[in-house]
């Protein structure tokens, strides 16, 4: 029953979408909102005014609330950044420097470096996504894949970067040092990233982009190049939008863009556009509290550790746990700190390497990550671009290849000195 949620979750929106071949048909709000009701109703051993005080609670965790804060900027940013030109701009700058052919595979490198420098995915889909919808608008390249690009390189990062939240929670939990989970996690992840950029690349000998490009206006691009620069020497991301928004707001007004009053409006109607994922976040939030609190999580854990007899089973079930769980919290650092302690007790147990399962714990919770519509990366992504964050994951190449070489290297024993 406590995880019976999920399934509704799913029965009433993924399989009704795919039924109906249209995942605008039923808006994801109105699933996570009928879902949480349900998840309320079944919540047993306290009154109703005390389900709705735990739901409101894991609504308004900090997390959740950290996420908010970040739509809520980066809402804002985006929305005074096109009014002033910026994006326009900087698709400009972006198709004057990579050739044609290279455009696909050159945002996966960038989104790649800049989450590797920052340690952070949702920092890194804040910077670059505005940029990469603007260049699918301008070529034949179809949003929904440019976006995926974004996410992808965005997970590489935040899967390798020694200043990850999800790295340094990895190896806390394990007590590895990040310098040998580092040189297990690459020799499986790097391979990937090599195997999705080829195939950016090759399809991005298809893509078409306008031969007679403006010349750029270097002040309207200072924003993103400001953006960009402070969220790879590490600034706080919420930093880091409020310096976009001030700029942005300074080279709008000075252009002559926009008025005060007109730059204020612009803020407004940033923030406003991110009212559906700031309901979702919360609506997700109280649902996963919920769950946690009826046992669906422990039930989950004890369900795929019963049976494990080998050190490869050990393995598969660190990873299955972790990837379950970080369904149901929707969070990969939270998933790493909840499961850690019991992937742990399994690492000892059955003799796995404890820089392997540091490795397991990291790739796999960002895999599961990567692919979830109700993530935030993903609702990030979708917001600033505006569309459906399901239309997205079909194109999600680097998390899927990431987590299927992930998966080959338990079952084949791979990097062999490490299994």
């Amino acid at each position: 029953m406590a995880v019976s949620p999920l399934v509704l979750f799913a029965l009433f929106y993924l399989l009704t979408s795919v039924i109906i071949g249209d995942f605008y048909k039923v808006p994801i709000t109105i699933a996570f909102l009928l879902t949480s009701i349900y998840a309320i109703a079944i919540t047993r051993g306290m009154n109703l005014d005390s389900r709705i005080k735990l739901f409101s609670q894991g609504a308004a965790e900090p997390n959740m609330m950290l996420m908010i804060w970040i739509f809520i900027l980066a809402g804002a940013f985006a929305s005074t950044a096109q009014a002033m030109g910026a994006i326009n701009e900087t698709v400009n700058l972006a198709l004057t420097l990579l050739p044609d052919n290279l455009l696909l595979g050159g945002i996966f490198i960038a989104a790649c470096f800049i989450s590797l420098s920052i340690g952070t995915s949702v920092g890194t889909v804040v910077a670059l996504t505005p940029l990469a919808a603007g260049i699918a608008a301008e070529t034949t390249v179809q949003l929904p894949l440019m976006i995926a690009i974004v996410v992808g390189g965005a997970f590489f990062g935040d899967n390798l970067s020694f200043i990850s939240d999800t790295t340094i929670a990895a190896t806390r939990t394990q007590g590895c040092r990040l310098s040998d989970k580092f040189k297990v996690n690459s020799q499986i992840v790097i391979p990937a990233a090599i195997v999705a950029l080829l195939i950016y690349i090759v399809i991005g000998f298809h893509v078409n982009a306008p031969q007679d490009v403006p010349d750029v206006n270097w002040l309207k691009v200072l924003p993103y190049l400001v953006v960009l620069v402070t969220a790879v020497c590490g600034v706080n991301v919420l930093l880091v939008l409020v310096i976009g928004i001030l700029l942005s707001s300074f080279i709008g007004i000075l252009t002559g863009a926009f008025d005060f009053f007109g730059c204020i409006r612009e803020m407004g109607n940033g923030v406003i556009n991110m009212g559906e994922l700031i309901i979702i976040t919360m609506l997700a939030g109280g649902l996963m509290q919920l769950i946690r609190h009826n046992g669906g999580i422990q039930y989950i854990l004890h369900l795929l550790t019963r049976r494990v007899k080998s050190k490869r089973m050990a393995e598969l079930s660190i990873a299955a746990l972790v990837s379950l769980v970080n369904l149901c919290t929707a969070n990969n650092t939270v998933t790493i700190i909840t499961v850690g302690p019991l992937a742990n007790d399994i690492a000892n147990r059955y003799g796995v390497d404890k820089r392997k399962s540091a490795s397991i714990l990291d790739t796999f919770s960002c895999f599961a990550q990567g692919i979830i519509p109700y993530g935030a990366q993903l609702l990030m992504a979708a917001g600033l671009a505006a569309i459906n964050p399901v239309s997205i994951v079909p194109y999600l190449y680097y998390p899927f290849i990431m987590g299927s070489f992930a998966l080959l290297s338990i079952i084949f024993r791979f990097p062999r000195k490490y299994s």
